[in-house]
């Protein structure tokens, strides 16, 4: 990045630097505007970014004292890895099955995967609901478990196939010469090598899952159970002057998300850097 950048000309580097200010700005600006208010008695008689004239820590206080919410994070941490992991699992096989062999039918599998996409969530409540109904686990973790396991198939299949087609061919003749069956050629070479980019797509539905709303208000009704972004419907419902204690909930639930980032973001950028492999 910084011999391409070194290669450019006095405004062209101006450009870059300017649109990476700007983007920052955009990014940082929601955050702190919402850690500042927090931090305020009365967010509302001050508004905006700017520092508290009178600091207040209730609202964090609440948050742990009265609305218990690390027991809302245990909820949304067992559905959402439980959820991940099994759809990365899944998806990791039919990437590898498509991206490095060749069968009937094959661009119309893939064409089907893609096409999950395109399908919002409000055009699947009706079959969702009856399913999950039907199944007998509405109310329970397993109900989000078993959607979020089938949401976001489109973008983990794109990542995780890019990946495996990328990796040289040599290595499975190489396995195949060493009696390797696929299966072990899969778990033993071509899954350690294709992990950057299983890890940035885990990452990716790991936070979208977290984030994830309009099932978790709907599947599960029982408070004990409820997630932390239904959590914070019900706040939002319930205490809707406390604005303080809401800015103060927000502030810890997208911590989470946020180290997860920082931590794995060398991942993401070796998978969007295709890695150390090249085909």
């Amino acid at each position: 990045m910084d011999s391409k950048i070194n290669g450019l000309s006095k405004t062209g580097k101006l450009i870059i630097y300017i649109y990476m200010a700007i983007t920052c700005v955009l990014s940082v600006f929601p955050i702190l505007w919402i850690f500042l208010s927090s931090m305020k008695a009365d967010p509302m008689k001050n508004p905006g970014i700017s520092l508290p004239t009178d600091w207040s820590f209730e609202g964090y206080i609440k948050v742990f004292t009265e609305l218990h919410v690390l027991d809302y994070f245990w909820n949304s941490f067992k559905v959402v890895s439980l959820s991940v992991l099994i759809s990365i699992i899944m998806i990791s096989m039919s990437s590898y099955v498509i991206a490095r062999m060749e069968f009937r039918g094959k661009k119309i599998i893939t064409a089907m995967l893609y096409s999950t996409l395109f399908i919002p969530a409000t055009a699947m409540t009706f079959p969702v609901y009856r399913l999950v109904n039907t199944l007998g686990i509405y109310n329970t973790p397993v109900a989000l478990i078993f959607v979020y396991s089938c949401s976001g198939i489109a973008m983990s299949f794109f990542i995780i196939k890019n990946y495996f087609a990328i990796i040289p061919k040599e290595l499975e003749e190489a396995a195949e010469i060493d009696g390797a069956s696929y299966a072990q050629t899969f778990w033993k070479i071509m899954l350690p090598i294709a992990r950057p980019g299983i890890l940035t797509a885990a990452v990716l539905a790991f936070i979208n899952n977290w984030n994830e709303y309009y099932w978790a208000s709907m599947l599960i009704i029982d408070k004990d159970e409820l997630t932390v972004p239904a959590l914070l419907g019900q706040f939002t419902t319930s205490f809707n002057t406390n604005y303080n204690g809401l800015f103060s909930a927000i502030v810890v639930i997208i911590l989470p998300p946020i180290l997860l980032f920082a931590f794995a973001s060398k991942y993401f950028i070796e998978a969007l850097g295709g890695g150390a492999v090249k085909g």
